[in-house]
């Protein structure tokens, strides 16, 4: 089984991963780390500021493959990030869908409004944030970009609303 979780910004989808690797004692990949990995080691001359379509359009093509190398071998494998295309199933055949389940995190502009101290202060729960220019208004823009693309695709997405640990722990 995969788990690919990805998601607006800021939504929780690195402390959702943890969770299911505890929870799940399945292996967790980053495409932060990824990223971060082929940055410095030179292998690519994006930065951690590149925009994220160009940074998708280089990491995807490479977590797909490792997504599909752990089906052949039936392993499980929790995939997470942002560098998830929007047409992502376009690329993988159907013998490899069954084998994936995809989550998708995202905030209302209710909750946004309601928690943006709260989305700030858990911002480095799991991973250190550094530079993080995140605000009200980018926090809300990305949250409609990421719903209004995946579910272009006919993706579900996960709307925190209300509750954000009990909508966290439905998905577990």
């Amino acid at each position: 089984m995969i788990i690919l979780i990805t998601g607006a910004s800021h939504t929780g989808k690195t402390l959702l991963a943890q969770r299911m690797l505890e929870k799940y004692h399945m292996p967790y990949l980053s495409i932060d780390h990824l990223k971060m990995g082929l940055i410095r080691s030179g292998h690519t001359g994006l930065t951690p500021l590149s925009d994220t379509a160009a940074l998708t359009d280089y990491l995807w093509p490479i977590v797909r493959e490792m997504v599909k190398t752990a089906i052949e071998n039936n392993q499980n494998l929790i995939v997470e990030g942002c560098y998830i295309p929007f047409d992502w199933r376009q690329e993988l055949g159907g013998d490899y869908l069954s084998s994936i389940r995809f989550v998708c995190l995202a905030m209302s502009d209710a909750y946004i409004d309601a928690h943006f101290d709260d989305i700030l202060a858990h911002a480095s729960d799991i991973e250190s944030r550094m530079d993080d220019d995140c605000t009200l208004e980018g926090v809300k823009e990305d949250n409609h970009a990421v719903t209004e693309g995946f579910r272009r695709f006919g993706e579900t997405v996960t709307l925190i609303e209300r509750d954000y640990e009990k909508t966290i722990e439905s998905l577990l």
